[in-house]
């Protein structure tokens, strides 16, 4: 195997897909709307009624924000995977798979496209922070860059799990919808996952996205909120769910090549 022209295949196809965010001024701009509605609209709308959080040490907004960071990277890195069924329709997939590389180097690039462009979608929406009082340091943003890398790889793969045999745009938004909402919002996004009824805990304890939420916002949140009341709304040590996020995306990932090579 020449590992040299594997790598530069890999590289053009996440060169490709970072390409195509970068010229997209408009949505990068629009990305900020969403992310808004939720902090101001339905944050402040549900503000006064969640008052009592932790004791009434936590702003519901504040409790928000990490949620509505890991909804930018989530939406945008499962959606990368869009273009494959894109690419098929339009016949450019056929050329990349007659390429002189395999199709794992493709799959794979395709997964690092996905997770740069979930990761500065994620890097986009960290502006908001100010503006909702949450404070900062360059040590959280670190950690918070590696953390939403993460969480975006293991969704592309799921997205390239399903693309992968989707014949349609039609019916891949579709199974998307069914699977992505359901995912975010038991994964504690909007609401802790403490002291609500066993069925939902347990339903949360097995979204896999619940393990990207949670550290995410121990970490955001870390200057801004007492230890002691963000104890309350936390639910695993943080290198729990970075190793669970870990194997969740060798576990997806494995197949989602598998399927991805089987494509004619």
């Amino acid at each position: 195997m020449n590992w040299k022209r594997e790598i530069n295949g890999a590289y053009t196809i996440w060169y490709r897909d970072f390409l195509r965010f970068r010229r997209d001024r408009t949505r990068i701009v629009a990305s900020l709307g969403q992310p808004m509605l939720f902090l101001f609209v339905f944050g402040g709308g549900l503000a006064p009624a969640m008052s009592g959080m932790a004791g009434g040490q936590i702003d519901f907004r504040q409790f928000m924000f990490p949620g509505v960071l890991s909804m930018a990277v989530l939406f945008t890195s499962i959606f990368s995977a869009v273009s494959i069924v894109w690419d098929r329709e339009f016949g450019f997939l056929k050329e990349v798979m007659v390429a002189p590389v395999s199709r794992t180097a493709v799959a794979l690039g395709k997964v690092a496209g996905g997770s740069t462009v979930g990761m500065l979608q994620g890097v986009i929406v960290l502006l908001l922070a100010p503006v909702i009082g949450v404070r900062l340091t360059l040590d959280q943003i670190i950690v918070l860059l590696g953390l939403m890398l993460l969480l975006a790889a293991v969704m592309t793969a799921i997205g390239i799990l399903i693309a992968a045999r989707m014949q349609s745009m039609e019916g891949f938004q579709v199974m998307m919808q069914f699977l992505l909402m359901p995912m975010f919002f038991l994964s504690g996004a909007f609401f802790p996952l403490r002291g609500v009824p066993l069925w939902l805990e347990w339903l949360g304890r097995l979204d896999p996205v619940t393990y990207g939420v949670d550290p995410i916002r121990q970490v955001a949140l870390r200057a801004t909120v007492a230890p002691e009341a963000l104890r309350l709304v936390a639910l695993h040590p943080i290198a729990v769910n970075v190793v669970v996020m870990a194997v969740i995306g060798i576990v997806v990932l494995v197949p989602a090549i598998w399927l991805f090579g089987r494509q004619e």
